[in-house]
C-alpha cells in the first residue's frame, strides 16, 4: 500500500493558521519549514511535518517574543530532539527483544 502524503498550499495555510504570506517566507527563509512542491511563493505546498513545525515557530515567535533566528534555533533543537527519543525507543525495544530471546 502506498503511503499518503497530506498537503496544503500556502493559501490554505494562510486561511487556517490566520498567518500572512510574510510570515510563511520568513519560516521557510530560516529553513523551519519547507515547500514539498511550488517554485513561487504562492505555488509552494507544505506537507503536515513542516506545518507542524511551522505552526511550533510562529507559536515561539508569537509567545516568547523572539526572533526568526532564534526560533529556528530553537526548532533545529526540538527536531534534534525528537529524533533522540526515536532512536532511544528503538535502541530500548532493541535491547528488550535481546533480553528476553
Amino acid at each position: 500500500m502506498a503511503d499518503m502524503v497530506l498537503s496544503i498550499s500556502v493559501r490554505e495555510l494562510c486561511q487556517c493558521e490566520e498567518l500572512t504570506e510574510q510570515v510563511i517566507v520568513e519560516v521557510v527563509d530560516h529553513g523551519i519549514a519547507q515547500p514539498v512542491a511550488g517554485n513561487d511563493v504562492l505555488d509552494w505546498v507544505f506537507d503536515t511535518t513542516s506545518v507542524h513545525w511551522l505552526r511550533k515557530a510562529v507559536r515561539l515567535h508569537h509567545d516568547l517574543e523572539i526572533d526568526w533566528i532564534a526560533v529556528a534555533m530553537v526548532i533545529d533543537l526540538l527536531r534534534q530532539n525528537e529524533a533522540l527519543q526515536k532512536q532511544n525507543r528503538s535502541v530500548e525495544q532493541q535491547l528488550r527483544r535481546f533480553l528476553d530471546g
